[in-house]
Parts: structure tokens; C-alpha cells; sequence
């Protein structure tokens, strides 16, 4: 699915320049760490580990097929997290509307 070229209500354009949304895997990985670090201690309180049984192994299994559901969600999420990290919002955007992407390149949009 494409992402839209801007935001339908106050125009800002989404694409800042070309490959601007290569750092977002940055911060999808810092998500993914994240939710594994919480489903792994989620799993150490409610369950436990032990060295005499494989539920280390479940859990990475279940870990593994939560990342796998969770990845559309989670690049949505780093994409959104990594254009509010160098746009900011603007109070009166409807007075004032979003400035054009001046380092956009139309002939190298989307050739990735």
C-alpha cells in the first residue's frame, strides 16, 4: 500500500526527500526491541524460565510470531515516530500551510 504524498487535512507533504524514511528502521527496531523486552519479562513474571524445560524456546517462538503479526503496525508506527522527530507541529496550520518539499526529486520518487 502507498503511503499518501501528503496529509489530506492540512497538506504537509510526507516525503521529505528521497529516502527520507530510512531512519525509520531505527526506531522500528528500537519498537521491536522494546516489545521483546516487555514480553520477555511478561513471560519471566507470569510463566517463569527454567534450565530443566524448553519454555525459553516458547517464548522465543511466541515472541517471534508477535514480531512477525505486529510488523505493519510497527513500521506505521516508526514512519509516524520518525517525521514527528523533523516536523514540527505547527498551532495555526490552517492560517499558515505546510511548506513544500524543497529536496524532492519527482524522476527518483518511489524508485527503491
Amino acid at each position: 500500500m502507498k503511503m499518501h504524498d501528503k496529509c489530506e487535512v492540512c497538506g504537509q507533504p510526507m516525503e521529505m526527500e528521497v529516502g527520507f524514511y530510512y531512519g525509520s528502521g531505527y526506531v522500528s527496531y528500537a519498537l521491536s526491541v522494546a516489545l521483546s523486552v516487555a514480553t520477555f519479562i511478561a513471560w519471566w513474571v507470569l510463566i517463569g524460565f527454567s534450565l530443566d524445560d524448553n519454555r525459553i524456546f516458547y517464548w522465543l517462538i511466541a515472541n517471534g510470531v508477535a514480531l512477525g503479526l505486529l510488523q505493519p503496525v510497527l513500521m506505521r508506527l516508526a514512519r509516524a515516530g520518525w517525521l514527528a522527530i523533523f516536523v514540527r507541529y505547527n498551532k495555526n496550520w490552517k492560517e499558515r500551510p505546510a511548506e513544500k518539499a524543497e529536496r524532492m526529486i519527482k524522476e527518483w520518487q518511489n524508485g527503491w
